[in-house]
Formats: C-alpha cells, sequence, structure tokens
C-alpha cells in the first residue's frame, strides 16, 4: 500500500472518504498552495483586510473570533465571500475542551454559530471520546470536519506521548475526525490531515515559548500536510500578500521536495 504521504494532494482528495477534504486537497492542489495563515488580529476590519491579501495564495483562513472585539453577523457574511471568492477554507481554532453536551451548545449556538461558518475547528480529548461525539452531532449534518490536538508547537507542552497515542486511536475511530494539529504525519491507518503551527522560514522561538520550525522541516522531513503561519506573514512593516506569497512557495517547494524523495 502506497503511503498517504507518498501521494499528490490531487490523489487523496479523489481517494477520500470525507466530503470536506476531497474539497480541501482539491484546493491545495489547484492553488498549489498548503498555507493556512493563523489570522490573530482583534478587530473585524483587520481581519477582513488579512483575509482579503492572503487569500489568493492560502487554502485555510484560521481564526480565533473571540478575541475579535467589534464581532458581528457582517463580519461573518463577508468573511464567507471571501472564502468564496479567494477560495479558502475557514478553520475556527476554538480548541473545545469540555464535555460532550456543553461542546454542542458552543459549537452550533451562542453569539458566534461556529458550526454555521467554519469548515473545520478543533478540540482537546482530555474530557474523553464525548468531546468528539458531541461536536459530531452538531458539525456532521453540516459537512464539517473536526482536528484533534495531538501535539502543540509551545515549549513544555504536555500533550506528548500515551496523550498523543489516544489522540490517534479516537481519531482513527471517528470519521468526524480529519486529522490532527501536530508536527508530523502519526499514522497511515486512515488518510488523516496533519497541519502544523509553529513554522517560520527560519527556526526560531517568541519569549513566550513559541518554537518555529522551517516549511521543510515539517513538509519534507515530518510529513505534515498544512503549514500554519502567523506572525511570519503580517504585522508591522510586512507586506501579508507578499509574506504569505513567500510562504507559500515554501510551502509548496517542500511538498514538492517530499514527493520527489520517495
Amino acid at each position: 500500500m502506497t503511503l498517504y504521504s507518498q501521494k499528490t494532494y490531487a490523489e487523496r482528495g479523489r481517494e477520500h472518504a470525507h466530503p470536506l477534504c476531497r474539497e480541501l486537497f482539491a484546493t491545495m492542489e489547484r492553488k498549489q498552495s498548503n498555507l493556512a495563515v493563523a489570522a490573530d488580529v482583534s478587530t473585524k476590519a483587520e481581519l477582513l483586510a488579512l483575509a482579503d491579501a492572503v487569500g489568493p495564495y492560502i487554502c485555510v483562513l484560521k481564526t480565533h473570533i473571540d478575541i475579535v472585539a467589534d464581532f458581528d453577523a457582517d463580519l461573518i457574511a463577508r468573511l464567507q465571500a471571501l472564502a468564496a471568492s479567494h477560495g479558502f477554507m475557514i478553520f475556527e481554532d476554538r480548541k473545545f475542551a469540555d464535555i460532550g453536551n456543553t461542546v454542542k451548545q458552543q459549537y452550533g449556538g451562542g453569539v458566534y454559530r461556529i458550526a454555521d461558518w467554519a469548515h473545520i475547528t478543533n478540540c482537546h480529548i482530555i474530557p474523553g471520546e464525548g468531546i468528539i461525539h458531541g461536536l459530531a452531532e452538531v458539525g456532521r449534518p453540516k459537512g464539517r470536519g473536526l482536528l484533534l490536538l495531538a501535539e502543540m508547537s509551545s515549549a513544555g507542552m504536555l500533550a506528548t506521548g500515551a496523550y498523543t497515542d489516544k489522540n490517534v486511536e479516537m481519531a482513527i475511530a471517528n470519521d468526524f475526525v480529519i486529522g490532527f494539529i501536530g508536527s508530523r504525519r502519526f499514522t497511515e491507518e486512515r488518510d488523516l490531515i496533519t497541519m502544523t503551527p509553529g513554522v517560520g522560514l527560519h527556526a526560531s522561538g517568541d519569549a513566550l515559548g513559541q518554537q518555529y520550525r522551517t516549511p521543510s522541516h515539517i513538509i519534507a522531513e515530518n510529513g505534515s500536510d498544512i503549514i500554519i503561519v502567523g506572525r511570519g506573514i503580517y504585522g508591522p512593516g510586512k507586506d501579508a500578500a507578499a509574506e504569505a506569497l513567500r510562504y507559500r512557495d515554501a510551502g509548496w517547494s517542500a511538498y514538492l521536495q517530499r514527493l520527489g524523495s520517495k
């Protein structure tokens, strides 16, 4: 059997059982992009401007919607319009971490109604497998997908060893799960996508424990599928569109390197 990491995104899209993954892989192939931008900005205007600037170069826009101080329904409508026009998916990095009945309400209702507009969200498995079932009850009918936080990119993280292994076990057993947040490919038993945060063109870190690894290391060596980049692309003095293009090209080059080395 050919390993999933040795297949092209197009091949994996054609063969995948989950409609969302089929669409995502097709988008990645069409745009020649495995780049997700982490849009950690605090105003509606900043979020929309950033999404519009980087939209042509990304496959996924990752949001933290609860840090947007002036959130309203118009923001979601305009964000959805940008996603449609530029061809990217929205990943709300909510990191659900409660019992199944509670996360159902957090995901489907409240102020943000995340399941109505976010193609992808994620969760910790600390509460047990019930959190996956609760989120699936809301998200599956809407065609959504879930990532499990198998690892994080901060120094001293506790998501290691047996805990990471349990994430893999639950992902394989639950078809609502489409993959992981982590630094590497975790299994070949199912075609599960890995999205990796903490990626920079130069390996480094910050004062709060974030650790950066290069696209080549993450995609070509570790077998991850999508790089997540935030501050490396936008911020004071940076041209977000130009930086997104640089990261898109670096990520795609690493993917071609992976294919060529097999």
